[in-house]
């Protein structure tokens, strides 16, 4: 994207050309983004990751298979606690992960992806997480320890936002057609970036934990938004050129 496509974006959310310029510097310094030529830019190297590992909620639902009343754990306790950045990185990918603590240092999930725990472990390293941090298959846990791993995620929680975000999208849906194009865009993102937030940090909990039609019945219709959307979107590009 050159710069100018970017002020303009800015313009729909009421960003000053100033502050998107400066934003793009600071992108820039933190090698989340490549200055290609004068003005125009694309994703760093860790941009490239970080994007690569959000985009994964368009086919992520195929990863997961049955459980079979494993966990994948991870000790955090070789972490640098006062690398705050590390920490951040650490609790980001940890949460995109669906990893809970349930004591101290020491995260789990269901072992329900169809690559097992080789499959937390490299998507962890990819997000930052440091190598030393072990990761493992954890069976055979206690009854007191196995029912607070049960309870670790607000279960209730999740299904009510499934619930509440195929009804926002279906709403936004019929709204689109009313809108004009800048609008449509403005719109079209803030949906849209409500929904993916929601699936790129959804925990992936597997039957009976949770009600897996219902999240794959909410993933369904993000897809189908997110396909409008860059219809959308694209438009706005081209014809703001």
């Amino acid at each position: 994207m050159d710069a100018a496509s970017a002020v303009r974006v800015g313009a729909l959310f009421g960003i000053t050309e100033n502050n998107m310029r400066v934003t793009l510097t600071r992108l820039q310094a933190a090698k989340l983004l490549n200055l290609i030529d004068r003005g125009f830019y694309t994703l760093g190297q860790q941009g490239q990751t970080l994007a690569k590992e959000v985009g994964t909620w368009r086919s992520v639902e195929q990863q997961v298979g049955p459980w079979q009343g494993e966990w994948v754990g991870v000790l955090t306790h070789t972490q640098a606690k006062r690398d705050r950045k590390a920490q951040r990185v650490t609790a980001r990918a940890l949460k995109m992960l669906g990893m809970q603590a349930i004591t101290n240092d020491f995260y789990l999930r269901p072992n329900n992806f169809s690559a097992g725990v080789d499959y937390v472990r490299t998507h962890l390293h990819s997000l930052g997480v440091d190598i030393s941090a072990p990761v493992f298959k954890v069976a055979q846990l206690d009854s007191d320890m196995e029912d607070k791993a049960r309870n670790l995620w607000p279960v209730e929680e999740l299904e009510a936002h499934y619930q509440q975000g195929i009804l926002d999208i279906e709403q936004a849906l019929d709204r689109l057609p009313e809108l004009s194009l800048e609008d449509a865009a403005k719109e079209s993102y803030l949906v849209g970036d409500s929904a993916l937030q929601q699936l790129v940090f959804d925990p992936l909990l597997p039957a009976p934990l949770i009600n897996e039609s219902l999240r794959q019945a909410f993933r369904a219709k993000v897809q189908e938004y997110d396909q409008i959307g860059e219809r959308i979107w694209l438009q706005f590009l081209h014809e703001s050129r």
